[in-house]
């Protein structure tokens, strides 16, 4: 049982770290421009950023509480501006973003979690 807080934390911070490296491309910087991201071409990298350095401080427990809060900056503006189901008329659409949405209001619950209780054992730590 000692093992699951870090179990959890690899299964938590997992898709921000392999998600990351993706925010470079200009498939997904294009993707985010057409849905009206502004400065996309800066703010779609940066995101990356964000979301791998905090994925991976999650991920080692080191400043496990900044990397969450880094979390929660990268998701916040990302599930308002890229999941914008509410404003989609296809109906295949409207569930694909609808679900997205919900998922990451849900990370965004664990990354909060993270930010006030810390990594648990098995961690760097701070």
């Amino acid at each position: 049982m000692e093992f699951l807080p870090l179990v959890g934390r690899i299964l938590f911070a997992a898709i921000f770290v392999l998600a990351g490296p993706g925010h470079f491309s200009s498939e997904r910087i294009s993707h985010a421009s057409d849905l009206g991201v502004p400065f996309a071409a800066i703010l779609v990298p940066f995101s990356g950023v964000l979301a791998f350095v905090g994925g991976l401080s999650v991920i080692l427990g080191y400043k496990a509480k900044l990397g969450a809060l880094l979390l929660v900056l990268f998701l916040v503006p990302v599930t308002l501006m890229m999941h914008q189901f509410w404003g989609i008329s296809d109906p295949v659409q409207v569930h694909v973003q609808r679900a997205m949405f919900i998922k990451n209001i849900s990370l965004l619950g664990g990354a909060i979690w993270i930010v006030y209780f810390g990594s648990g054992p098995y961690s760097i730590r701070e």
